[in-house]
């Protein structure tokens, strides 16, 4: 990346703005306590992943300008099998000592980190875990627009900080710098986390806590303002999650020098774009994917310390080889970081390996984009006998019960390597974060027949619309997440691609009128608008947000409070075994004569096309990214 200016160039002379100084800011986020080097929904190694990775560039970072800070962004402590471990069980150390200090907080302070905020999922275990996780942190936590009920005892966060340095300029004169740093965490935590925040705590708009914030640290001597925002770059001012993600609007507030952004798991900088509002900004990936670098070049005048330039990067610690699309480790591990972890590692792996159920199929989302599958469909059972179960006695438990799931590893942006993959025979413990692989809570919906339409017809938002007759056409849109591709167990349908989508891939209503989900039914009826049925769900769908129908707070009927990974483990090891792949799907896309489109999965999945012999499926090349092409008939 080059040289960006600041907007708010300095007004000193050259002799002095040439003696400024230089400070590098390093950011991480969205680790979900992933300190190792291992994929846990695999069960391998993984050159991608891993804050002992991160480590190592941190330490090279730091070495090339020793004028560092370095923060974490949020989301560190959950989201990984062994940050469930960790906060489920009290590991020992080898000498049968207990482990008392986290291992993303021992090794975020052998790391130094100058400070920290905290994201949504920090409170996915309940306070009082999170309490005793940051008792033992040596950097403070900043949360600027998260407000506790006063409380005896320590605050959980502060909501600024002023961390005060002294820098050396260019001419090695020392000077000292007052850094503000604020702190953000989307409002949507309060619904996503309701129930350990509801009656503790309320959460702000990320932008009106800024307004007021920003000007108080001006007036107490801050000489730069670093805005630590575990939110997304995507603003949709009509969308719903436009205060969700709201990274690049905080850019554009004057009196902001940086931004660190994060929550979405994507990079930035990015090809094409180096800067937002002229102001640096970096989203280092997700889980450890990236360390992202802000070099600022500051000078003085009358006025202060001011920003005369800077250069951003997202620095990776793995890359793809574009002959053959294999991932290369470009760094090794920081060995000690990566010994904190002592036992545990080994005790969870030894865990992981108990048999909880047999399955006669293999149980892979290879193709779970364009056709019905058992690894979706096993998930979905799983959660509707939770469900039932949990209504026995109540009124709802006589309404129709559906579920929805979705294939959460099928590609994207975790790369060819992010596709669930259980061969036949025994389903392990550590099967089931592969089948289930994010941090949800099991949730129930009363939901119209209306609105049961509508949440599929934001599901198949994920498809682009295909002309008839068309050749090779891509199928699905690549700003679409695969994991809400929801499929409804319990109804049949097909999906007209001919159709423009209704919603926009953020959630947004595109075409009110238009409808691709066609011949809906349940159990061979058509589906009836007022109906009323129960939908077995998460707790980030219910939480709302992102645009499924229905996803309201006063539609939720059940709040298991249990995560959903472990009704999937209960559902194995008491009996509910896999079924077969189903002769006729449940869903399937409506003929369109002489179309093709083209899609891409794993490179392996060539060896499974027996398991959708029911479609027209060519094996074509892989591509630089490691993704193998395939090519679809839909006629």
């Amino acid at each position: 990346m080059s040289q960006q200016a600041h907007p708010h160039r300095s007004n000193a002379p050259a002799g002095l703005a040439e003696a400024g100084l230089d400070l590098r800011i390093l950011a991480t986020t969205d680790l979900h306590a992933n300190l190792l080097a291992w994929d846990y929904d695999g069960n391998r190694p993984s050159d991608q992943v891993g804050l002992a990775r991160v480590a190592t560039l941190i330490r090279q970072a730091r070495a090339e300008q020793p004028q560092a800070l370095l923060f974490d962004n949020g989301d560190f402590l959950h989201g990984s099998e062994l940050g469930d471990y960790l906060a489920e069980t009290t590991p020992v150390l080898r000498s049968g000592r207990p482990l008392r200090t986290h291992p993303m907080i021992a090794a975020m302070n052998a790391l130094g980190y100058d400070a920290a905020t905290l994201g949504n999922h920090e409170f996915g275990f309940g306070l009082g875990f999170l309490r005793r996780s940051l008792a033992a942190s040596n950097f403070p936590i900043v949360s600027s627009n998260l407000f506790f009920k006063p409380t005896r005892g320590k605050p959980l966060s502060q909501p600024f900080l002023l961390l005060d340095r002294e820098l050396k300029d260019r001419a090695g004169q020392s000077h000292r710098l007052r850094i503000g740093v604020i702190g953000f965490l989307p409002p949507q935590t309060m619904v996503w986390e309701g129930r350990y925040l509801k009656s503790r705590a309320s959460v702000a708009d990320i932008l009106s806590s800024a307004r007021e914030l920003v000007p108080m640290l001006r007036a107490q001597g801050a000489d730069l303002v670093i805005a630590l925002s575990h939110s997304g770059l995507d603003l949709e001012p009509d969308g719903p999650r436009a205060l969700e993600n709201v990274s690049a609007a905080l850019a554009e507030l004057d009196g902001i020098d940086a931004v660190i952004a994060g929550h979405t798991h994507l990079v930035f900088p990015a090809a094409n774009r180096s800067d937002i509002a002229g102001k640096p900004v970096v989203m280092a990936g997700f889980h450890g994917s990236h360390l992202g670098v802000i070099d600022l070049r500051l000078c003085q005048s009358d006025e202060g310390w001011t920003v005369a330039g800077f250069h951003a990067e997202a620095r990776p610690i793995s890359r793809r080889a574009p002959q053959s699309g294999r991932v290369e480790a470009l760094v090794a591990d920081d060995p000690e970081i990566a010994g904190l972890v002592g036992h545990a590692q080994e005790v969870l792996l030894s865990r992981n390996e108990a048999v909880l159920s047999q399955t006669p199929i293999p149980l892979n989302s290879y193709f779970a984009l364009v056709s019905d599958v058992a690894s979706v469909r096993l998930v979905a059972r799983a959660q509707a006998d939770h469900v039932a179960q949990a209504l026995v006695g109540r009124s709802e438990a006589r309404l129709p019960l559906l579920s929805a799931a979705a294939a959460f590893r099928a590609g994207g942006r975790g790369g060819p390597e992010n596709f669930t993959a259980v061969p036949p025979g025994p389903v392990r413990m550590r099967h089931v974060g592969d089948l289930y692989c994010h941090p949800n809570s099991i949730c129930a919906l009363r939901l119209t027949g209306r609105e049961v339409a509508l949440w599929l017809e934001r599901a198949v938002s994920l498809f682009q619309r295909i002309p008839l007759g068309a050749k090779d056409a891509l199928l699905v849109n690549t700003q679409f997440p695969s994991f809400n591709f929801d499929m409804i167990d319990g109804l049949t349908y097909q999906i007209d691609l001919s159709q423009p989508a209704h919603f926009e891939a953020c959630g947004a209503v595109r075409n009110p009128e238009a409808k691709r989900i066609c011949d809906l039914r349940y159990r061979g009826e058509p589906l009836q608008p007022d109906q009323v049925f129960v939908l077995a769900t998460n707790s980030y769908r219910a939480a709302g947000g992102i645009g499924f129908a229905g996803a309201i707070p006063g539609n939720v009927i059940y709040d298991g409070a249990v995560s959903n990974r472990k009704v999937l483990a209960d559902f194995l090891s008491q009996g509910g075994a896999p079924l077969m792949q189903d002769a006729i799907p449940r869903w399937r896309f409506k003929p369109m004569a002489a179309t093709s489109v083209l899609f891409e999965s794993a490179p392996e999945a060539a060896e499974h096309l027996a398991e959708v012999a029911h479609l027209q499926i060519e094996p074509l090349d892989i591509t630089e990214t490691g993704f193998r092409r395939f090519r679809l008939w839909l006629g």
